[in-house]
């Protein structure tokens, strides 16, 4: 059993109370609303939430929850404390973190008096930064204490859905922890014990930007499928049957292998396929401007690509694959051949090297895309890997082939490599980077 104070009873603050008490853990719900004190005290909830009363009831029957206004109590009756407190948006759209700064003021003056180590774990939704740059300061002000010395710091971002938050708390998909020290990382393994998913432990900012990219990843795929459906009905479509097809492949279309940092798309599928179909709803007078989006999106990510090679200040630059992807010869709609095209455009000295579409462009099918579309690239191609790489001040990686890897890991320490594939992790900061890390 952990002893753990809660602050801020509000949705997040009293679903988790409710479900740590369920697991066994001492809880003490902290607010300045002594409404909800007193509906929690009395095996009430404040809220509307399935099944959320019963466990609140049985809490409280068994000993295992009460809520107070009393911070020192609750510290000093605790082992960690949750911040669950709200993070409302301003006008202009940034958080007001005014009770994030007022609760870790109040934990500092407490911890100023408190003589055993505390762990303070951020649950509330903040944006990258907030817990190092603002949460762990005041309370080092505050107490006159230490992070990772006195007391230790985590972030816990919550994944909870209004109407299935018990359910979502006990069944969930993976618990991420971004730590600032292994002692807090420790404390919440312990704290979530036995329930399913993987434990993601990483940093601070990382865990705080988790559920901020969930969050939106969720808004995009409702106006996705939104527009879908308003273009399907102009087309005399159902769209709900489109989407029904859609969600049912699960190898693809519901996939992990799109939603990875990187460069532009390309091939001879996607740009033909969303400029189709963005033509087609302008053609209907159909507004759609998340899909019309995507085209200009895909257009400034090769324009950003060529931006971080140009501020190298190198003339000689290799380019490490040609077509849209490894193990493919496929040139047609390229961003890597964009890429080439803009280099020659600005006179850099260019040398690529793409095993694949050197043996295309003697034969197979792109040989006469090669000599009836780019012929002026042909020269540039170099069939020895080694050569390319010495005769370059800068390397362009531009997929993930296996040569590729093997090479960067002998490379010399004068050059330097602009990574579009994320192959590599081995280099330093002062020879690499990466296009989207």
């Amino acid at each position: 059993m952990l002893n753990i104070s809660v602050f801020g009873m509000g949705y997040v603050g009293v679903v988790c109370s409710a479900c740590l008490a369920k697991k066994g853990h001492q809880m003490i719900g902290v607010d300045l609303n002594h409404t909800k004190i007193s509906m929690i005290n009395d095996g009430m909830s404040p809220i509307v939430e399935p099944e959320l009363e019963e466990y609140l009831s049985s809490a409280v029957k068994s000993g295992r929850l009460y809520a107070t206004d009393n911070t020192r109590h609750a510290i000093m009756n605790s082992d960690a404390s949750l911040i669950c407190v709200g993070t409302p948006s301003m006008k202009n759209g940034d958080l007001d973190l005014s009770y994030i700064r007022q609760v870790s003021e109040n934990i500092g003056q407490v911890l100023a008096e408190k003589e055993d180590k505390h762990v303070v774990i951020i649950r509330s939704t903040v944006l990258p930064g907030t817990t190092r740059n603002v949460v762990v300061p005041i309370i080092e002000h505050a107490s006159g204490k230490k992070a990772g010395v006195d007391f230790y710091v985590a972030m816990n971002p919550e994944f909870l859905r209004e109407g299935t938050a018990i359910k979502d708390f006990f069944e969930p998909p993976m618990t991420v922890i971004g730590q600032m020290h292994a002692e807090a990382g420790d404390f919440l393994a312990k704290m979530y014990d036995g329930l399913p998913g993987g434990f993601y432990r990483n940093d601070l900012e990382v865990a705080e930007m988790a559920k901020y990219i969930a969050n939106t990843w969720h808004a995009v795929k409702v106006c996705f499928g939104n527009e879908v459906g308003v273009l399907a009905k102009n087309l005399g479509v159902d769209g709900r049957d489109v989407m029904e097809l859609v969600c049912n492949d699960t190898k693809l279309n519901i996939s992990s292998a799109y939603l990875r940092p990187g460069f532009a798309f390309g091939g001879s599928c996607l740009p033909k396929d969303v400029k189709a179909l963005t033509y087609r709803a302008r053609s209907k007078d159909v507004s759609l401007p998340l899909l019309s989006s995507i085209m200009p999106s895909n257009n400034r990510h090769v324009q950003h690509g060529m931006e971080l090679i140009t501020k190298q200040k190198a003339n000689r630059i290799g380019m490490l694959g040609l077509s849209f992807k490894a193990d493919t010869d496929d040139l047609r709609e390229s961003p890597l051949l964009e890429l080439v095209e803009r280099l020659m455009g600005k006179g850099y000295e260019l040398k690529i090297y793409d095993e694949n579409v050197s043996v295309a462009k003697e034969k197979g099918a792109s040989k006469e895309y090669f000599e009836n579309e780019i012929s002026h690239i042909s020269n540039l191609l170099n069939n020895d890997l080694r050569e390319v790489v010495d005769q370059s001040d800068v390397l362009v990686v531009g997929n993930s082939s296996s040569h590729f890897k093997n090479m960067l890991n002998e490379l010399a320490p004068s050059k330097k490599v602009i990574d579009f594939a994320g192959i590599s992790k081995q280099l330093s900061n002062e020879q690499y980077e990466g296009v989207c890390w």
